[in-house]
């Protein structure tokens, strides 16, 4: 044999034992990426679990270990939620497994807290995301303490008897005096911005007060919410003294309004039917109450008469303050306080005197409006009026 035929058979041999080499070689393992989920939820009144998933882009041919630890936001471990740290493990073949978070029961209404789940030392696979947000949503809880501070009046006047009230106790809002108005109702009139609901995002009872809330958020093709809500066809009167202990909220564009429309405002619409406006407040200045009567054959042709009060010191927003009608036979007067602010009489009225019908209440938080304008930077939300009591005293 020719040394040249020897070099090509050691060649050729050594070609055999490579691809047989390789043909028998097992396939390198498969990594894959790891990542972590948010998780947003409503905090409920007792303990709840918050679900973190943890999840690969691809099945590993290997079992994936990941360690984790929870790590404080403004929402504070063992307070807020249950501390917790271990390993979790995706078995080979799976592309996902949970992190179990508990959180503390809890009704107090307040901003939104965060916490967080860190994965670290990842074994079998590489880390996408290391970092999961967990959201205690506390917006929508029902409890809302209120400091109580401010000028109150008594359940009892001499010559009056207490005729109706609502001092919102209980749980829940009293619909046998309450309803609610809904929608944008093309500004209703005034531009306005928001979407009024039946919700108790915006509008509930809590420790004996009622929260009227308004909120910056997308709802209904609005970018605002809140609450209106009537007595109307439920409780109405004519004549004597209202109360109303309330705190208003204060912010640019923020419009509350505690106020009266005549009964047969749907036969024979507004403002012949007449408008007692006890409180309306311009949020961007605080310190000022506007009273004012509307009246008239026709909304082109509407007329009305009324001023306003000035605090000698502070807002309205820090105490709550008592708004009051005194009202008989051909005169209206309002109170803030008990110092009267306003009064007129029918020779005040052109034409026929709506103010010796009968009238319903209604509250509400306007967002926007031709009169307040609309927010803008400064305004902080959510809006805020508390209503202590409501009481109608006649002779």
């Amino acid at each position: 044999m020719k040394i040249t035929d020897i070099s090509l058979a050691v060649v050729l041999i050594s070609c055999i034992f490579t691809a047989c080499s390789k043909s028998g070689s097992s396939a390198p393992p498969v990594v894959p990426s790891a990542a972590i989920s948010d998780v947003t939820q409503d905090r409920s009144t007792s303990n709840s679990t918050f679900q973190f998933t943890v999840s690969l882009d691809k099945a590993a041919t290997q079992n994936v270990t990941v360690q984790y630890t929870t790590v404080d936001g403004t929402a504070i471990q063992n307070k807020d939620y249950q501390a917790a740290s271990g390993t979790v493990t995706i078995a080979a073949g799976q592309l996902s497994a949970s992190i179990s978070v508990q959180v503390t029961g809890d009704s107090l209404r307040q901003a939104d807290q965060l916490f967080y789940v860190q994965l670290s030392n990842p074994q079998n696979c590489t880390l996408a995301v290391n970092k999961g947000t967990g959201t205690i949503v506390n917006a929508n809880g029902l409890y809302f303490p209120v400091d109580n501070a401010g000028y109150t009046t008594p359940n009892t006047y001499a010559g009056y008897t207490l005729a109706w009230s609502d001092e919102f106790t209980g749980n829940t809002i009293n619909t046998n005096n309450w309803g609610f108005e809904s929608g944008n109702n093309n500004g209703w009139g005034n531009n306005e911005l928001e979407n009024y609901t039946n919700r108790t995002q915006n509008a509930f009872v809590s420790q004996g007060n009622l929260i009227i809330e308004a909120r910056q958020e997308a709802y209904g093709g609005n970018n605002y919410t809140s609450a209106r809500m009537i007595t109307e066809g439920k409780q109405s009167f004519k004549y004597g003294r209202v109360d109303i202990r309330a705190k208003t909220p204060a912010g640019k564009g923020i419009w509350p309004a505690l106020w009266l429309l005549g009964d047969n405002i749907n036969s024979v619409g507004w403002p012949t039917c007449g408008e007692i406006d006890l409180m309306e407040l311009l949020g961007q200045q605080p310190n000022t109450v506007y009273g004012t009567l509307h009246w008239g054959a026709s909304a082109a042709n509407a007329l009305q008469k009324g001023t306003n009060y000035v605090l000698g010191s502070g807002s309205f927003d820090q105490q709550f303050h008592v708004y009051s009608l005194l009202w008989a036979q051909d005169s209206v007067k309002m109170l803030i306080d008990d110092h009267q602010y306003f009064s007129s009489t029918s020779q005040d009225i052109a034409g026929t005197d709506p103010f010796n019908n009968n009238f319903f209440l209604i509250f509400n938080i306007a967002v926007g409006g031709n009169w307040p304008g609309a927010p803008d930077g400064t305004t902080t939300f959510p809006q805020r009026m508390v209503v202590d009591y409501v009481r109608v005293f006649q002779k």
